[in-house]
């Protein structure tokens, strides 16, 4: 797990999405507006999908270890806690400031699947 921790981080994310997206469908639905309902979607739907991507990523350095997988986890891994996260924050809260920060998370996790093609093409 210390040389590679991706699949455990991927693993506890898919955990929370799953926990995260239950709350919001029953105990938010009727406290949250339209709109924030959709934020708060939108960041356990990509909370889950980068999760999969994670423990993915894992599994390949798992396989073959290379410092661009090794990168594109750690870029995942921050861009889903920044991404969603912030996501999460804003809804809950309804400061919009804090969607400032969504597109850091958004540009980590562009550069994770970045980092993975690269590798792909690498390693063939």
């Amino acid at each position: 797990m210390k040389n590679n921790p991706f699949v455990a981080w991927g693993a506890v994310f898919a955990f929370f999405a799953v926990v995260l997206g239950a709350f919001g469908a029953h105990a938010l639905k009727d406290s949250l507006t339209p709109n924030l309902l959709t934020v708060y979607r939108t960041a356990t739907d990509y909370q889950m999908w980068h999760a999969i991507g994670l423990i993915l990523i894992g599994l390949l350095h798992q396989q073959n270890p290379s410092s661009l997988l090794r990168k594109s986890g750690w870029f995942m891994l921050g861009g889903i806690v920044i991404f969603s996260g912030s996501l999460y924050a804003l809804s809950l809260s309804g400061l919009k400031v804090l969607g400032a920060i969504t597109p850091v998370g958004g540009l980590l996790l562009i550069a994770a699947w970045l980092l993975l093609f690269f590798a792909a093409i690498k390693s063939n």
